[in-house]
């Protein structure tokens, strides 16, 4: 199956993990991207990706993405 994820998604790991919601959201997400390295999921890319994470004011961020 392949997954597209925005780059919401890539940038939810670094968020207040204090929340439920956006605890729970990363842990989605870190579990989405293990099956992906696993090979059970495609990850779909999109120039856009690209070019909204180069405009991240975070550089550590925008480099752990890349």
């Amino acid at each position: 199956m392949k997954i597209y994820l925005d780059n919401c998604c890539f940038n939810r790991p670094f968020d207040d993990q204090k929340q439920l919601r956006i605890k729970l959201e990363t842990e989605a997400k870190l579990d989405i991207q293990e099956r992906i390295v696993q090979g059970k999921l495609e990850l779909a890319w999109s120039y856009i990706l690209d070019f909204e994470n180069s405009r991240n004011p975070f550089r550590e961020r925008r480099e752990q993405i890349t």
